[in-house]
């Protein structure tokens, strides 16, 4: 089992490259995960949900990349 922690805005930051709007918006639209609040004023992100959506992001990437590669287009032109 995954051990879990909570991440501030800062570190989800740093883990995912996108500016604090493009977290927020993200959200929005449903496509990253919803922070948790952690008292009055602050929030933060379990870090395990973080992870998910990174892997998810990255093994979609990488599965387009593939799917682009000449090996694959010589396949798809020869069917």
């Amino acid at each position: 089992m995954t051990q879990q922690s909570i991440l501030r805005l800062p570190d989800v930051m740093k883990r995912t490259g996108l500016s604090r709007s493009s977290i927020y918006n993200a959200i929005k639209a449903g496509t990253f995960p919803q922070s948790v609040s952690l008292g009055a004023r602050a929030v933060g992100w379990f870090s395990n949900l973080v992870d998910e959506w990174i892997a998810a992001r990255t093994s979609n990437a990488m599965q387009t990349v593939a799917s682009n590669s000449p090996t694959c287009i010589v396949k798809r032109r020869s069917r």
